[in-house]
């Protein structure tokens, strides 16, 4: 599967997944002391819905223009910032670098890695004069593993890769893998496609031996309706009440996008 963001910001799969980034992240803020979000792919930051990829396959209307006018009851951090950046009407999506950045605190720092050389140099244009965020030219894969765990011992490692190449999943499991030997109480948030149950169901198998970990799935479509009916979340070292959350989350989104005709669950693979 090859899954190039700019087409797809502010789908119905971004506003799941970036809507549950904001219920981890105000967990975090729960406790006074500093965090750091490791953002494995992070892409470009922000996305124009006026651009020509955007526009092309149409996608956040029916996402993100679906949940603009009347804020999501169970994510209300999320709504927030996505009227915060777009005061006079619809017109940009955040990606998971600029969802985190504007929930930070002061003392609380962003890590993104990219790999492609242009999408480098826009985040590090966009994030220049934030002292709290750092951007790195590197495999965030190899990243995981190099950089945990961070100083302020607290944060999340957020894992969003496109599924460009056929062992994806095998790279990602040992990246996790690797990040939970260096940081074993580290709390991790893997995003991936549902179109069909090849990926989810392999990341939930490797999941069910890392510590506490949670599954979400939110298909606002029926198999056959759409060409990616849906995605999935695994947390790992899952915070505590997480899962109450999301099951309010994926419940409210459920009934907001799509045809009405999919299907949502949340549940734990391994308790411990």
């Amino acid at each position: 599967m090859n899954y190039r963001h700019a087409f797809h910001a502010g789908n119905h799969i971004d506003v799941f997944k970036h809507a549950a980034l904001t219920l981890v992240l105000e967990r975090l803020k729960d406790k006074d002391q500093p965090f750091a979000v490791l953002d494995s792919h992070a892409g470009i930051g922000v996305y124009n819905l006026a651009s020509d990829e955007a526009e092309r396959t149409g996608e956040f209307k029916e996402g993100v223009a679906r949940v603009f006018d009347a804020p999501v009851g169970a994510a209300p951090d999320y709504s927030r910032l996505i009227h915060e950046m777009n005061p006079d009407g619809l017109a940009a999506y955040p990606g998971s670098p600029e969802v985190a950045r504007r929930l930070l605190r002061q003392g609380d720092r962003l890590v993104l890695c990219e790999l492609h050389p242009a999408d480098v140099a826009t985040l590090k244009a966009r994030y220049r004069t934030d002292p709290r965020v750092g951007v790195h030219h590197r495999d965030g894969y190899e990243a995981i593993a190099a950089l945990l765990p961070p100083p302020e011992r607290r944060g999340l490692v957020l894992v969003d890769p496109p599924f460009e190449k056929t062992d994806e999943v095998q790279s990602l499991v040992r990246a996790v893998d690797a990040g939970l030997k260096r940081w074993a109480t580290g709390s991790f948030m893997i995003w991936h496609p549902i179109k069909d149950r090849t990926i989810a169901d392999a990341l939930s198998s490797a999941a069910r031996r890392w510590p506490k970990s949670l599954r979400a799935e939110l298909c606002p479509y029926a198999p056959g309706e759409s060409s990616l009916p849906g995605g999935g979340l695994i947390f790992v070292n899952t915070p505590w009440k997480l899962d109450g959350r999301l099951k309010a989350l994926a419940g409210e989104l459920a009934g907001r996008l799509g045809t009405g005709n999919g299907s949502w669950s949340v549940e734990w693979l391994n308790d411990q």
